[in-house]
């Protein structure tokens, strides 16, 4: 589950992480009272207004209403409400969404941290997450923060250190001192980079994440070392244990189909193909998707209907999938293991008939209990639903159908 930049910024601040702070809205005219509040709370004069929505590149990406970018500086509290409105409300377009942008419902006012010094501030990238080839979650760091770590990995990627935690031992302190050097940081800067690498996989490790990125972790003018930004994805798989944390789900920035899938209890990712899958289990699932294209197909969705595939699963399933105008037909293909076939098979049958029609050409794999069975009551119900009994037999029907 991904998170917007202020929540994940409350993440950091509840593990002890110093954040760049700020007051979020969702209308201009309350943005000069709140930017009021925070100048009097920090002191700020100038305020950083940010976008907030899932995806990265903010201050590079353009709001086509507007022409604004996703990040802009507001110069003084009078710039404030103008700015916001130049953002609120449009569509942002950046490297990492649609054409269509995604629509920004609230904004975050933030402390301008930039401020005259002793020295000049320094900008650090930052993000822990599990290596999934070593096993073992992993501290990834740059000096070259506030750039895309893509491009740096690419042009500069001598510029990137890894630490690799231990999960017996976890973070030790030799390694967060290391962190610090390899950054190239001193005296108090270099005191406040260990605590902050503490408290930031403390944060990491104790919400159950799946990822944490800081770009750019920031040293200021006086060597404090604070969070600018922070990306963070969640395991929805242990949702179960963070209540609170679960509550900050926005459905708005996710696919309308998805969480339509979510709420019924199904699987579903959307895709760009032609083929809709209606599968049980990732594994078969996966098999599926491979046997599409390789009948010159593509799939156009993942979607596992789980072990209960009965009428009403199945309905919603078929509806899901025939809300994608690019769907050209439909191969269904359950292992009955834990559900029977002929249950699932009449479930097909059922929902085909309270549906009225459907549009597009069915196939029907059904292997395992009962499958005779269920291949007798696809053959007899005088639908227009294809069976098949072997996944290369379902396949050469995707292929003629779509022919």
């Amino acid at each position: 589950m991904n998170l917007h930049e202020y929540q994940g910024k409350s993440i950091l601040e509840s593990f002890g992480v110093a954040i760049q702070r700020g007051v979020v809205v969702d209308s201009a005219s309350e943005a000069v009272a709140k930017a009021k509040e925070l100048n009097a709370s920090t002191g700020t004069e100038w305020f950083v207004v940010k976008a907030q929505i899932h995806a990265g590149g903010r201050g590079k990406g353009t709001v086509t209403e507007t022409g604004s970018h996703g990040v802009v500086l507001a110069k003084g509290i009078d710039k404030v409400e103008g700015v916001v409105s130049g953002i609120l409300g449009g569509h942002l377009v950046t490297a990492q969404t649609s054409d269509q942008g995604k629509k920004v419902n609230k904004v975050l006012i933030a402390e301008d941290v930039y401020y005259p010094g002793a020295s000049e501030p320094s900008e650090f990238y930052m993000s822990v997450l599990l290596d999934r080839a070593n096993e073992r979650n992993t501290i990834m760091y740059s000096t070259e923060g506030g750039m895309d770590i893509e491009t740096v990995a690419e042009e500069t990627p001598h510029l990137i250190f890894k630490e690799e935690i231990d999960p017996r031992v976890g973070l030790q302190g030799f390694q967060a001192r290391r962190i610090a050097f390899n950054l190239g940081l001193t005296g108090a800067a270099h005191k406040g980079m260990v605590k902050f690498v503490y408290s930031l996989y403390a944060a990491y490790d104790g919400c159950d994440a799946a990822m944490f990125e800081i770009n750019p972790v920031l040293k200021t003018s006086d060597d404090k070392i604070i969070a600018v930004d922070s990306k963070v994805t969640l395991d929805a798989n242990a949702l179960y244990r963070h209540k609170d944390y679960a509550e900050m789900r926005d459905k708005s920035e996710e696919d309308p189909m998805e969480v339509e899938a979510d709420e019924a209890g199904l699987n579903y990712v959307n895709l760009d193909g032609n083929v809709g899958c209606m599968v049980n289990g990732a594994g078969l699932a996966m098999a599926t998707m491979d046997i599409i294209k390789l009948s010159g197909g593509n799939p156009a969705n993942f979607l596992d209907v789980g072990g209960t595939a009965d009428a009403e699963r199945v309905e919603k399933a078929f509806r899901l999938i025939l809300q994608d105008e690019n769907v050209e037909a439909i191969l269904v293909n359950i292992f009955g293991g834990i559900v029977r076939c002929d249950r699932v098979a009449q479930g097909v049958v059922d929902a085909y008939k309270n549906m009225g029609s459907i549009p597009v050409p069915i196939i029907v794999r059904l292997q395992g209990t009962n499958a005779e069975e269920a291949k007798v009551l696809i053959d007899e119900s005088g639908l227009d639903v294809h069976s098949a009994v072997l996944l290369q037999e379902a396949a050469d029907l995707v292929k003629k159908v779509l022919a």
